[in-house]
């Protein structure tokens, strides 16, 4: 029963992470394009999409954050769809290069959330939705990682 139980887990990471990081990635070019473009984000009954985007911390460094978040996306994405052709210690490194990946995404969310919350006093739905989405891919990453090391 145990190995079953595993098995439909296996299953739902396996389904739901290049899912999520494909919503990831489409949120990530959504909000590129709005930052490079000047056109104002869709902002369906909430505010302040226009004022988080606006300010000094959409950029890094002079590259918007969303891009950054695109990249992000795009690698665990490819990253997730080569491991079922590399060899069992390959696919362990990958696994926790994965980890790390998100693990740092969602550090980086959470500040830009503090920002958002605390810094810009105005929140942007699409940054929380990619920052859900980046928590959520962090889960299957450790879930994932645990089952590569302990077999």
């Amino acid at each position: 029963m145990e190995t079953q139980e595993a098995s439909d887990s296996s299953r739902f990471a396996t389904g739901a992470f290049p899912l999520l990081a494909a919503l990831g990635l489409a949120v990530s070019l959504y909000l590129w394009y709005v930052h490079v473009s000047g056109t104002t984000a869709l902002c369906v009954g909430v505010g302040g999409c226009e004022t988080v985007n606006a300010s000094r911390y959409a950029e890094l460094g002079g590259i918007p954050v969303a891009s950054l978040g695109a990249l992000t996306y795009l690698g665990l994405l490819l990253g997730w769809f080569i491991r079922g052709r590399l060899s069992e210690n390959n696919r362990a490194w990958l696994a926790l290069a994965i980890f790390v990946v998100t693990l740092i995404g969602v550090l980086f969310s959470a500040y830009l959330t503090y920002l958002e919350l605390f810094v810009i006093y105005a929140i942007c739905p699409w940054c929380v939705t990619s920052a859900v989405i980046i928590t959520l891919l962090f889960i299957i990453a450790v879930y994932e990682l645990r089952t590569v090391v302990t077999g």
